[in-house]
């Protein structure tokens, strides 16, 4: 019986390409940063307050029984002061959300940005991200 043996080449490229494909991979290093913002029935935004690097991605889940938004719209408050946008910075707003759904927004521009719950405005249901 013969036998073969493996080729020193297989053994020199294997490891190339695998650095290669893994090097290809810009993220494989530097993950894109997350965090997680969760609204209660307490009418509150936890944590309240987010301190955050450019390009990280947040997702608000709303664990209450409630229905909120995530609004980020100065055209869209009633109350003075529950909007604050880095100087042009798209505004967003999430829609209604219902008991268990997200919503994700990615933060490039430094600076900081106040958003509200529309129906829990009065509430003083606000929240802040400081982008740094």
């Amino acid at each position: 019986m013969k036998t073969r043996k493996p080729h020193a080449a297989l053994f020199v490229a294997l490891p190339l390409l695998v650095a290669a494909w893994w090097g290809g991979v810009e993220w494989a290093d530097n993950p894109p940063a997350t965090a997680t913002v969760t609204m209660t029935n307490m009418l509150k935004f936890a944590p309240d307050t987010l301190y955050i690097e450019p390009g990280t991605e947040v997702t608000w889940e709303n664990t209450s029984l409630l229905a909120h938004t995530v609004t980020a719209d100065p055209e869209l408050a009633s109350v003075e002061g529950s909007v604050m946008l880095p100087d042009g910075a798209a505004p967003f707003d999430s829609g209604t959300m219902d008991p268990e759904e997200t919503f994700t927004h990615v933060f490039n521009e430094p600076g900081t940005w106040r958003y509200f719950c529309i129906p829990h405005e009065g509430a003083k249901m606000v929240g802040t991200v400081i982008v740094e």
